[in-house]
């Protein structure tokens, strides 16, 4: 086991991680910009150090500072997180070449999953489901007119190396086509630097489902059930909860089955989600996230697991500490990711904490970084707190929920909080029955 690692990350994610190495007994290095100083994750691990000024840039992505913090501090190994240089294969291969472990997957699998054209053909070859559409990169219009032809409309047309929503358009008939595929084109060349795009046929009214997998390198891979995402602003992940409530437990042990299988012949290391869209009891692959994601406390609570000591426990070199026959969910958990943000239109709102309190009581998890006269910095990601609750099933959690939602106070700054109160009292909600096209509609109508 490592004796000491470093957290190349900021906010919630990087205290979660420095809490599950102190269990571990592994010690921790923060690091962080001239603007987190007074941040809770410096304040809580073992050593601190400096790498930058606010911008991020110069900071949490400047790959040289991270690697000299790990040599100045001994670092043996860096757990990065979600955001930021989580999925960046070229930082994966430099902290390899340094003798540094990358507590993640290879930076080949990164690579390989961060290009969707290449994560859609190797998936297809895996036996995962796919949403028909081109096969590969669509060169030009004449070749995008070919694919309407034989996939029909509506379609979408995505950039390759996009994410976030960037790069995503939408063409519902052939007059649209043309402006969608030109302006997909140009925002993955100015967001991403590659114009490369490719074109899947577009689902009515799906909902948002990812699977959780997690392997140990060595060929050995299990999966730990489904999220369901469906409640999405802008392609923006709002509300997660786990199991899905569309999901049946046969399904589930299908398409768990079909992932883990995948990511098991690649030989892939550590914690991944792969991403589908699910429509009338069918699966079609979007994407692998090759990291942690924002939202794994939920399947943290039906399964009863710690991933972020596992993610440590297998880039140690030991074996995964349970089985698929030990993974059983129990329970129903939902997460509710609360943002300094301003609404009606959800702008960022940075400022001083004047007042905080944690909700608390059986079944609620609060991940947050936020403290009585701490100061939000407006350099990064507007994400603050994550508020998750389990209950044996999902009226319980959902009454959890409500109630934690009604406790938790967060003054000085706007944020996201009232929205989710506001969500609970809908139906739709409640019954679980919604998809991705669901919330767009509701704000539309609720919030203008």
């Amino acid at each position: 086991m490592f004796s000491k690692i470093l957290v190349a990350n900021r906010g919630e994610i990087a205290l979660r991680v420095i809490r599950a190495a102190r269990e571990m007994g592994v010690g921790t290095v923060a690091v962080h910009s001239t603007a987190d100083s007074d941040a809770m994750h410096v304040r809580m691990a073992d050593e601190a150090i400096c790498i930058g000024p606010p911008s991020s840039t110069l900071s949490y992505l400047s790959v040289p500072a991270i690697i000299s913090a790990c040599e100045i501090t001994g670092a043996e190994a860096i757990h990065p997180g979600y955001g930021f240089l989580s999925e960046n294969a070229q930082f994966v291969q430099i902290v390899e070449d340094h003798g540094i472990k990358f507590i993640g997957p290879s930076a080949e699998h990164i690579r390989m999953m961060g290009d969707k054209i290449t994560a859609k053909d190797t998936m297809k070859a895996l036996g995962v489901p796919c949403v028909p559409g081109s096969d590969g990169g669509v060169p030009d219009f004449e070749a995008a007119q070919a694919v309407a032809r034989e996939t029909g409309f509506p379609l979408i047309i995505k950039a390759t190396a996009g994410g976030g929503g960037k790069g995503m358009k939408l063409a519902r008939s052939a007059e649209e086509l043309e402006t969608a595929f030109r302006t997909a084109r140009s925002e993955g060349k100015s967001n991403f630097g590659n114009d490369e795009v490719y074109i899947e046929r577009y689902l009515g009214a799906p909902r948002h489902i990812e699977v959780q997998v997690f392997g140990d390198g060595r060929g050995n891979a299990v999966h730990l059930g489904e999220r369901d995402c469906s409640l999405q602003r802008r392609h923006q992940k709002v509300l997660e909860e786990a199991p899905g409530p569309a999901i049946s437990p046969e399904i589930r042990a299908r398409i768990g089955a079909t992932c883990a299988k995948a990511v098991a012949e690649i030989g892939y290391e550590g914690a991944g989600t792969i991403e589908f869209l699910y429509e009338n009891d069918e699966f079609f692959f979007i994407e692998m996230n090759t990291r942690l994601q924002v939202e794994h406390p939920v399947t943290e609570a039906i399964f009863g697991v710690d991933l972020v000591r596992e993610q440590i426990r297998v880039a140690a070199g030991e074996e995964m500490s349970f089985r698929q026959e030990d993974l059983v969910v129990n329970g129903h958990s939902i997460e509710v990711r609360i943002n300094a943000e301003k609404l009606p239109n959800f702008s960022p709102c940075p400022g001083k904490i004047t007042q905080y309190h944690a909700p608390g009581g059986l079944g609620v998890r609060m991940d947050s970084a936020l403290y009585d006269g701490y100061s939000i910095p407006p350099y990064y990601d507007s994400l603050i707190a994550k508020l998750i609750v389990h209950g044996r099933d999902r009226p319980e959690a959902l009454a959890r929920l409500h109630r934690a939602l009604g406790e938790l106070i967060v003054d000085g700054v706007d944020t996201t909080i009232p929205l989710f109160r506001a969500l609970m009292e809908e139906e739709a909600v409640q019954t679980g029955e919604y998809n991705i096209h669901w919330l767009e509609k509701w704000l539309e109508t609720n919030l203008g």
